[in-house]
């Protein structure tokens, strides 16, 4: 969809949970979310005014592994100007892909959850961070790997009435230094599947040809090989990785 179809959007909504300015609005008898470059806060290590492209650009990545973690997602203009469009998605409320469940719960034996790590609560109660052990979060957390992700929280992860997952902001992505910041640690150390390796391969076959000269619209040359960069890397050990580096192996808050 190109700018100027975008420009009938109609705004319905402001979401205030958003750190920038995140709107819900109509487009074509279809409900989309919309976050225009203007209303991006800057960043002390993200360059101004590149968050709306790192989406689209993290869309384009998802595309190429062939698994649909992101929705569609493009740049187009709104009421506020230029900005970030994706296609709302109508998540199950009774499904938690993520989740904080009290310690004594994630103890006992549950082969559908994974542990991610383990606190105290506001009210000195311990705590646990789960996520769910499926074929579709463990391709999001393949995807976040090459992407970069340095703000994968759980509620950034929506869960379909069909059991399929989306990943949705994905603005803080593609930086050339390590950022990996997520919820999804449950697999550290685990062998990829076949399938995981495949779109790994995927992708990389597509950065040299019409994958490549897409991102150039919206990342930098460093960002781009430093994007092969991480798909290289994660193929040839075949495992998740652990956390590494200075910062937080986390994104706060959590959710």
């Amino acid at each position: 969809m190109t700018g100027a179809e975008a420009s009938g959007m109609q705004l319905t909504a402001r979401i205030r949970e958003a750190s920038n300015a995140t709107f819900l609005a109509e487009l074509d008898g279809e409900q989309v979310v919309y976050k225009p470059i203007a209303g991006e806060k800057p960043l002390w290590d993200f360059p101004d005014g590149t968050l709306a492209g790192r989406e689209v650009a993290a869309f384009l990545v998802s595309e190429a592994f062939g698994w649909r973690v992101v929705p569609p997602t493009w740049l187009g203009d709104g009421p506020l100007g230029r900005g970030m469009v994706q296609r709302w998605q109508d998540v199950d409320p009774d499904q938690d892909a993520v989740d904080v469940i009290p310690t004594e719960e994630a103890e006992q034996p549950d082969q559908r959850m994974k542990t991610v790590l383990e606190a105290i609560d506001e009210h000195d109660r311990p705590v646990t961070l789960v996520h769910e052990d499926t074929p579709a979060l463990r391709r999001m957390a393949v995807f976040d790997v090459v992407a970069n992700n340095a703000d994968r929280k759980g509620g950034h992860v929506l869960a379909m009435p069909d059991g399929h997952r989306h990943g949705v902001d994905h603005g803080l992505t593609f930086h050339v230094e390590h950022k990996l910041r997520t919820v999804l640690w449950g697999w550290v150390g685990e062998p990829l599947h076949d399938d995981e390796l495949a779109g790994i391969d995927r992708v990389v076959t597509a950065l040299h040809g019409d994958l490549g000269v897409q991102l150039e619209e919206h990342l930098t040359v460093d960002e781009i090989d430093n994007l092969e960069a991480r798909c290289a890397a994660l193929a040839a050990t075949g495992r998740f990785p652990a956390p590494n580096g200075y910062g937080p192996a986390v994104p706060w808050p959590l959710f």
